[in-house]
């Protein structure tokens, strides 16, 4: 999916949610552990009573690698039952030398059709590379994320002045990551942060995790994240996922994505976009 088909379907739908496949077989109905198939047919309910209030699914593979080959199985099935137009995003942050990497690339764009790959940019240039020379699909570099621990290193200052965040954004430029192929992760919980991030990369796609469980201000993304394009995609899991584990789950999954479409709607018309 390219860049304006994005904004197109953000357009379209007045919404820029992307809702969180972290599906855990720990958590979802007990009622569906008799299917063939759990987590395809939890990952299968979520997508058909979601689709059209959200602009992308993020399969989380630990969630599927967990489980064995019958996880990877799923997380394909789980694909073909998300509509062509719904952007993807395998988050598995990957990132390794050069030939490791062309091959994590082939994975999930070519074996798989992911959209989008999240990638750890700290191995350098070859850890991201390999993942740009793809028609239509893109590298989302972890930057700021929405951790406790993303203090302990990616807001530490370096001599120059500059944050480590702020340095990873500035030299993947050298990479060849532009607003038609790199997004970044910046969490929700980063709030001002967004203001600064943006000065450095003001027409880039964000991927913002946080909203939700986790307490990040969807305002507040808003307010120092939005830019003419939109430009954010917003995560939500748990609280979409397992707003209950009777049989009416997709339904109440459903009414709580619809609640954060209509805020999101809100939003953008505020913005004029």
């Amino acid at each position: 999916m390219n860049r304006q088909q994005l904004i197109t379907q953000i357009r379209h739908k007045r919404s820029f949610l992307c809702i969180g496949l972290d599906t855990d077989i720990t958590k979802i109905p007990k009622h569906l552990l008799a299917t063939e198939d759990p987590i395809y047919a939890f990952n299968k309910a979520i997508i058909e009573h979601t689709a059209d209030l959200c602009i992308a699914y993020k399969p989380n593979i630990a969630f599927y690698e967990s489980v064995g080959a019958a996880g990877w199985l799923s997380l394909e099935k789980t694909m073909t039952a998300i509509p062509d137009n719904v952007f993807t995003i395998a988050d598995a942050k990957r990132g390794d030398i050069g030939n490791t990497s062309a091959m994590y690339a082939r994975a999930f764009f070519q074996n798989m059709s992911f959209d989008s790959v999240t990638i750890a940019p700290y191995m350098g240039a070859d850890s991201v590379q390999p993942f740009l020379g793809f028609t239509d699909k893109w590298a989302i570099v972890l930057a700021l994320t929405s951790n406790e621990g993303s203090k302990d290193f990616q807001v530490m200052r370096l001599a120059t002045g500059e944050t480590l965040v702020e340095k990873v954004l500035k030299t993947s430029f050298d990479w060849g990551c532009t607003a038609d192929n790199t997004m970044y992760v910046v969490g929700a919980t980063q709030g001002a942060a967004f203001a600064e991030i943006r000065k450095i990369v003001p027409n880039h796609f964000l991927l913002v995790p946080g909203v939700g469980a986790q307490g990040g201000s969807l305002a507040e993304v808003v307010k120092y994240g939005m830019n003419a394009d939109c430009g954010l995609i917003v995560n939500s899991s748990r609280a979409i996922l397992y707003a209950s584990v009777g049989e009416d789950f997709a339904e109440k999954a459903r009414a709580e994505a619809k609640k954060v479409q209509q805020e999101m709607e809100q939003l953008l018309d505020n913005s004029g976009f």
